[in-house]
């Protein structure tokens, strides 16, 4: 449980319909199986100690004394499982009936969770068997333990905090009112659903709908076992189905009829309870719940689920949607911000990189959208030091193919004049030398800007903001900045999608320019090129941008210490880069994420694109000054 990660199952063993002790057997081979897998909740299907479909067998005292004896045997069989197993049992105490789930670890009974509604409809009559819970928590003495029966409990891992599980029956997915609402804001970060939903056409596809709106709703774990083999088919088929969400997504999912009973999955509850104090909107626990303490073995869940190593990508199915909606926020953006200014155009520096290749593309899209000739589009090209001739043919090569006005303006003059000035020696090649070119564009860019009514449009992204990569009142300062949003590999993949799309619509040149900008190294170009080639690649100094932007999203979006970052990315770039390379470029994305903040501080507005966003103004906000000593430390002593 090493990082808050819980490996869960689901489980519908093939039962016996009437006979507990058949099926308590079932039981305790699942679980001994799952315990080999590591596994530390296991759930089983509603009523799966007797059989959800056993009608007024459920009124004979047989069966009910045998389930019973049935649930006692298999409370011990956990004692040593190093789990929490929840069974479904009809429960008779106090001269009433109860649809039960029942909490057993540790070898014995936690406590005893009764559906509160019941239905009425295929094939299903609980109304005539069952009582509903009662409103408040009832003392019982059940299976020889003294337990609480209610729906008001939380089942709470002493050596796990942040794993509290609550259970309820099917109930979620039919009342209006779910019971998970509840449950999580008691604090339960894993729901457990306890469930026998009889399979027919439509079904399959609107219960795993509303078991993701459900997680994403609670920001919780959702964990749906459903009655399988061995239950009566008379007027109903049940399928064993199976699925985990864990905050509106899908983590797994058992298909119906599947051969294999058990569904297995991981989780991260701390990641859900870092999630619920972001939103800070989650209402306090109203204290009407009981806790049951219990405990489970501490040690690492070994993640089997591959980890994604690009976070800020889409699936590839969804790419070209995504990528169309990102294009037109930024556009309608900068279209918006244009227009309210009373400008008449834009200005933006042409390196014929990727980031200004990008916010060129959106520049145009924001002309078409307001009637503007694309020449109201000023694109200036700067060649000085580093300026290579690929770079700059494609600057222009572009600005031509999307039919935008080109500008040339040369800075050798200005920038050695200015080196006389302050009395740098040029052949000196320090950060004087690097960020006098660029806030020598940048004082172009405003001037051109101004004599033309027109808006600098800034060009970074998000993960030079992240890294602080960006001259501070050079590259770094602009009117809008349609890229801030954009984080480097999503820059990546917006340039490969209009390059498709412009090959698709028959453009082959602008097709072939966006390629080759693609292929090209990522450089600032601030040092003359050797032998003609780029001689400063960004990726060589500061690391990989895959790297940065796995970091970023970890550490920003989800609120991950470092050692956890680490494992994750050791997972995820496994066949790309050994833990003693990931290492070393997360402590350089640390101590230049901490030590850049104040660029960040000042930063130019710009539309927020996703889930992380670095915009001082209402996403996040940290002292300019702040000490990374104790990320570092714990990423140095792992």
């Amino acid at each position: 449980m090493k990082d808050g990660f819980v490996k869960v199952a689901a489980c519908a063993p093939a039962l016996k319909v009437g006979d507990p002790h058949y099926n308590a057997e079932q039981m305790r081979l699942a679980i001994a199986d799952a315990r080999v897998q590591g596994i530390r909740v296991l759930v089983f299907p509603e009523l799966s100690l007797t059989g959800y479909t056993a009608g007024d067998l459920f009124f004979n005292a047989s069966l009910l004394t045998a389930a019973e004896d049935a649930l006692a045997s298999l409370a011990v069989a956990t004692k040593d499982s190093g789990m929490l197993v929840a069974v479904g049992v009809p429960v008779s105490v106090h001269g009433r009936l109860y649809n039960c789930a029942a909490m057993l670890a540790e070898g014995r009974l936690l406590g005893l969770v009764p559906k509160s509604n019941l239905p009425d409809g295929l094939g299903t009559d609980e109304c005539r068997y069952f009582t509903p819970a009662p409103a408040e928590n009832l003392t019982v003495t059940y299976a020889g333990a003294s337990v609480l029966l209610g729906c008001k409990q939380l089942f709470t891992c002493k050596t796990l905090p942040a794993l509290s599980v609550a259970a309820e029956l099917c109930e979620d997915l039919w009342v209006c009112q779910p019971p998970a609402a509840a449950h999580a804001t008691a604090g339960a970060t894993l729901i457990l659903n306890l469930s026998a939903d009889a399979e027919i056409i439509g079904k399959a596809e609107r219960r795993r709908t509303l078991i993701k709106a459900l997680s994403a709703h609670t920001i919780a774990a959702y964990l749906y076992a459903n009655a399988g083999l061995g239950e009566s088919t008379g007027d109903a088929v049940f399928a064993g189905t199976a699925l985990l969400c864990e905050n509106g997504s899908l983590i797994c999912e058992k298909a119906a009829f599947a051969s294999e009973p058990m569904l297995i999955g991981e989780i991260d509850v701390s990641h859900l309870l870092s999630a619920r104090a972001r939103r800070n909107t989650y209402p306090a626990p109203t204290g009407d719940y009981t806790e049951v303490a219990f405990s489970l073995p501490v040690s690492e869940t070994q993640l089997t689920a591959p980890v994604k190593k690009y976070p800020f990508l889409p699936s590839p199915a969804a790419m070209q949607e995504r990528c169309e909606l990102i294009l037109s926020i930024q556009s309608q953006g900068l279209a918006a911000r244009i227009s309210r200014a009373h400008a008449t155009g834009g200005v933006l520096g042409l390196s014929g990189g990727l980031d200004s290749t990008l916010a060129l593309l959106v520049a145009v899209r924001a002309t078409d959208l307001l009637s503007l000739p694309r020449t109201a589009i000023t694109a200036v090209t700067m060649p000085c030091f580093g300026t290579t001739a690929r770079t700059r043919g494609n600057a222009e090569k572009l600005a031509e193919a999307l039919g935008v006005t080109l500008r040339t303006v040369d800075i050798h003059a200005a920038v050695t004049q200015h080196f006389a000035d302050i009395g740098h020696d040029a052949s000196v090649k320090n950060a004087v030398y690097e960020n006098s070119q660029a806030r020598e564009r940048t004082q172009i860019l405003m001037d051109v800007a101004n004599a033309e009514n027109a808006l600098v449009i800034g060009t970074g992204d998000l993960s030079e903001l992240a890294l602080g990569w960006a001259t501070y009142n050079g590259d770094h300062m602009s009117m809008y900045g349609v890229n801030a949003g954009i984080p480097k590999t999503l820059v990546r993949a917006l340039t490969e999608h209009a390059a498709k799309r412009a090959a698709s619509s028959g453009d082959s040149v602008l097709a072939a320019i966006l390629t080759d900008i693609l292929d090209t190294p990522v450089s600032p170009e601030l040092l003359p090129p050797e032998d003609g080639k780029i001689a400063q690649c960004t990726e060589e100094l500061v690391g990989p941008y895959s790297l940065h932007d796995f970091f970023l999203y970890h550490f920003v979006s989800n609120g991950f210490s470092p050692k956890k970052i680490l494992r994750l990315a050791t997972l995820a770039f496994a066949d790309e880069f050994s833990p003693e390379v990931i290492r070393r470029w997360l402590l350089t994305f640390l101590r230049r994420f901490f030590t850049q903040q104040f660029k960040r501080a000042c930063l130019p507005e710009g539309p927020k694109v996703g889930t992380v966003s670095l915009s001082p103004r209402g996403d996040f906000r940290m002292p300019s000054d702040a000490s990374f000593a104790l990320w570092i430390s714990e990423l140095e002593n792992e």
